[in-house]
């Protein structure tokens, strides 16, 4: 019997890039979705909204063991967190850092197989309610996200430390004459292949994606 699909490994493009920027075209691709706003180190909704992701994309994985499945259904390795971070100030300087976190505004999303549709997200959210009836799933949502051309790049270490990862980005943009293309829909991309409660900050990696456009 064949393994779990392991989108980490049949992406790597996406998810394992070098410690040195490109350029990607990522395609539209399925996503459980939460939004919200906030300091995500204090805010409440932040962490509730990551364990409401988490235990809906567990909920769909292990469905297997029902005795009814999706049609389409396979089994597979939850991926990895994500968030699409933007910022109630105005131009915000990405490659700066210092930035006032209470003023973030994210969507955090984990990607799902194309077997989840909105019928399975519903009994997902009916199975979880059972199993874990103190985690909220009603803001959970199932979204088709078409992110386009992008610079990204591999950072290794902390998440403060990420500016000056982010100029090297900007700089390689430039050269290849891009500029970057951020909108309501296209926001600061980051991808989180470390856990922070496990992982010693020096050696946290992080996939950090900008949507860019070719210049002028």
């Amino acid at each position: 019997m064949a393994g779990a699909v392991d989108f980490k490994k049949q992406n790597k493009e996406l998810y394992m890039p070098p410690t040195t920027p490109g350029l990607v075209e990522v395609p539209t691709m399925r996503f459980l979705m939460v939004d919200g706003h906030g300091d995500p180190n204090t805010s409440q909704a932040y962490h509730a909204a990551v364990d409401a992701l988490y235990a809906l994309s567990y909920t769909i994985k292990m469905s297997k063991m029902g005795s009814q499945l999706s049609p389409g259904y396979f089994d597979f390795v939850v991926p990895p967190l994500e968030g699409l971070w933007w910022s109630l100030e105005e131009n915000v300087d990405w490659t700066a850092g210092g930035y006032d976190k209470s003023k973030f505004t994210w969507t955090s999303m984990i990607r799902q197989p194309d077997f989840v549709n909105p019928e399975v997200l519903e009994q997902s959210k009916f199975i979880a309610a059972k199993k874990k009836p103190e985690v909220d799933t009603g803001l959970v949502r199932l979204e088709e996200y078409a992110e386009g051309l992008c610079v990204q790049i591999m950072h290794i270490g902390p998440y403060d430390d990420e500016p000056a990862t982010i100029q090297r980005m900007d700089a390689f943009v430039y050269q290849q004459g891009y500029v970057m293309d951020f909108s309501p829909s296209r926001g600061h991309h980051e991808i989180y292949l470390g856990d922070p409660r496990k992982t010693a900050p020096e050696k946290l990696k992080t996939v950090i994606r900008h949507p860019v456009r070719p210049g002028v």
